[in-house]
């Protein structure tokens, strides 16, 4: 039987993340609950408990170091990755998880519900329509859609004071060429996530100088 809960406990050590027992097993609960769900969702490729921990959950904490402000927003949340394990991990930070597919936002409500996370809002809509009272300042998304993509369709919520940090795998030169005449300010991280052996980066984009319409 995989120890699930020993990969999480020494994963999240490894990337230097403080959480509590009660966080730990919500993740597992997390996990336990895609797992479910999955069979009658296509939720996500990942079924092996092993790699559902390091592809899933260590992969999205990962995340944590680049999160400087609240509220965030993760885009294209589909299972609730990297969301959910943010919000279980930062109870205090409010995270909306947006996708337009209401199958997958139902599971998303129902995994708010059942994990009780109070600092969770899940809306359908699709990015680009999406009009919230106040804009996000940090907005997150794993392996979505180029770079470009993602500038134009949340082109809207933007402001002097915005972050979008977007989890790509391999180093995305092409990406990184199609925006490079924009004058934002673009750091690139590699990472390394315990028990994966594939590439990893974080791209951080900062410097909008327009402000929401």
């Amino acid at each position: 039987m995989i120890d699930q809960a020993g990969i999480l406990e020494r994963g999240v050590e490894a990337l230097g993340i403080e959480l509590s027992a009660r966080q730990q097993q919500l993740l597992l609960d997390y996990l336990s609950l895609l797992n479910k769900w999955n069979r009658a969702i296509n939720l996500t490729a990942i079924r092996d408990p092993r790699q559902m921990v390091a592809l899933q959950l260590l992969d999205s904490l990962a995340v944590l170091q680049f999160i400087r402000k609240a509220p965030l927003l993760d885009i294209g949340s589909g299972g609730g990755l990297p969301g959910i394990p943010i919000a279980i991990a930062r109870p205090q930070l409010d995270v909306t998880l947006l996708d337009s597919n209401g199958k997958k936002t139902r599971f998303l409500t129902q995994a708010k519900l059942t994990l009780q996370l109070d600092n969770v809002t899940v809306t359908q809509s699709r990015i680009e329509a999406w009009q919230p009272s106040k804009p996000p300042l940090s907005i997150t998304c794993r392996a979505l859609a180029t770079l470009q993509q993602i500038l134009d369709w949340t082109q809207h919520l933007l402001t002097p004071a915005s972050e979008i940090i977007a989890m790509k795998g391999r180093y995305p030169h092409q990406e990184l060429e199609e925006i490079a005449d924009q004058e934002l300010n673009i750091d690139i991280h590699p990472l390394t996530i315990p028990g994966v052996s594939a590439e990893r980066h974080i791209i951080c984009i900062r410097g909008f100088h327009r402000s929401p319409e």
